[in-house]
């Protein structure tokens, strides 16, 4: 009979240390796939640029985030800490280890140059050194790397830089010294309609809160595409502002481009420019303006 007893609060006990370890791996597991807690909630982006490597590739062996840019650009430290390493690399090239003050240390790889020595003290937003492309690197490009503790050989302590600055895509622009570096810059202005004259299919509309980036992906084209056909010098928008989206304009509609004339318009898609002005209702002496709608046939 005691036996018994104790052999169903031996099974009992079992049961309970199962559950709870079942629960604790669970938790553990979830945890890995989201977003750090409080530890890194302050940190800024390290510099501005466009995401063209993801931590985990490479079967697995790449154990950072790379971000191409233009050769010179400032690379800032993410928050305060100490510079425990710099030096020049055969694989990292030029490069800067920071630990901070919270125990995890973050590496800057591929500098052109390096302006901080080791065992300096740096702030948050401090310039660490410029974009470059040294060591074993195919093109200009920050290869900035996470650890949960301090860096080792094996890397075991690598997170995803994901984690820290919320997920990112392959392709996507991102901006220095922001703690949200994909929406740091947006559409400025007020939320609007907008406006209630016809636009051509290949024209978009920008919106309150749209981005380049989230446009791109709209039509399946790069950045780069839609800045080129609109010749943006920067990745700023306003609400309503017009963009043309390269290859979707309909047989029919011409979107005008800075320079156009009503006369370069009319021999270029083959139409007598008082054609031209009468089907538009326009005024021959009138301005025509970039991104404006036209109907040419």
């Amino acid at each position: 009979m005691i036996f018994d007893y104790a052999r169903r609060l031996f099974i009992v006990f079992l049961l309970t240390l199962l559950v709870f370890m079942m629960f604790l791996t669970g938790n553990v597991v979830k945890a890995e796939g989201d977003k750090v807690s409080g530890d890194t909630a302050s940190w800024t982006f390290p510099v501005k640029g466009m995401i063209t490597d993801s931590y985990g590739t490479r079967s697995g062996s790449h154990k950072g985030m790379d971000i191409g840019g233009e050769i010179g650009s400032p690379v800032y430290s993410v928050a305060k800490g100490k510079v425990i390493k710099s030096y020049l690399s055969e694989s990292y090239g030029h490069v800067v280890f920071v630990r901070h003050e919270n125990g995890y240390e973050t590496v800057y790889a591929h500098l052109e140059s390096r302006i901080v020595d080791e065992n300096q003290e740096v702030v948050q937003g401090q310039q660490l050194g410029r974009l470059g492309n040294t060591g074993r690197s195919t093109g200009a490009h920050l290869h900035f790397e996470v650890h949960r503790g301090e860096w080792t050989i094996d890397k075991e302590n690598a997170i995803d830089p994901y984690r820290v600055f919320g997920h990112g895509e392959v392709g996507q622009l991102v901006f220095a010294k922001e703690q949200d570096p994909y929406q740091a810059v947006g559409v400025a202005g007020n939320p609007e309609s907008p406006p209630e004259e016809s636009v051509a299919e290949g024209v978009h509309i920008v919106l309150q809160g749209e981005t380049l980036w989230g446009i791109s992906r709209q039509y399946d084209l790069s950045v780069e595409d839609i800045m080129q056909e609109n010749a943006l010098k920067s990745s700023e928008l306003m609400i309503n502002q017009r963009l043309m989206i390269p290859g979707s304009s309909p047989k029919g509609q011409y979107v005008v481009k800075q320079g156009d004339t009503l006369y370069s318009i009319s021999r270029a898609q083959g139409i007598d420019m008082n054609e031209l002005v009468s089907r538009n209702d326009l005024n021959p002496a009138s301005s025509i303006y970039p991104h404006q709608v036209l109907m040419v046939d």
